[in-house]
């Protein structure tokens, strides 16, 4: 485990997220007016307290989704029995 990950942190406070969101949209040119940043600020709340819950449960490698599902190809049947 690395330093940083070494010591528990504190969610951040809606004020905090508000912040951040306004600093970044800011940093990215992004127009956002006041209305639109709290928007973004509470879903981006909701977010990472999800990411929390979701970080807090204890899975094996196997539990994970996979990253790209790729259903398997049917295969092909060179002839059937019953084709023309």
């Amino acid at each position: 485990m690395s330093a940083l990950n070494s010591m528990p942190q504190q969610p951040m406070t809606a004020d905090e997220v508000l912040r951040y969101v306004k600093a970044a949209a800011r940093a990215m040119n992004l127009p956002l007016d006041e209305n639109a940043a709290r928007s973004v600020a509470e879903h981006l709340g909701r977010t990472a307290a999800m990411a929390t819950l979701i970080d807090g449960v204890d899975l094996a490698a196997e539990d994970e989704l996979a990253e790209i599902y790729r259903p398997a190809p049917f295969p092909i049947i060179a002839n059937p029995e019953g084709a023309n």
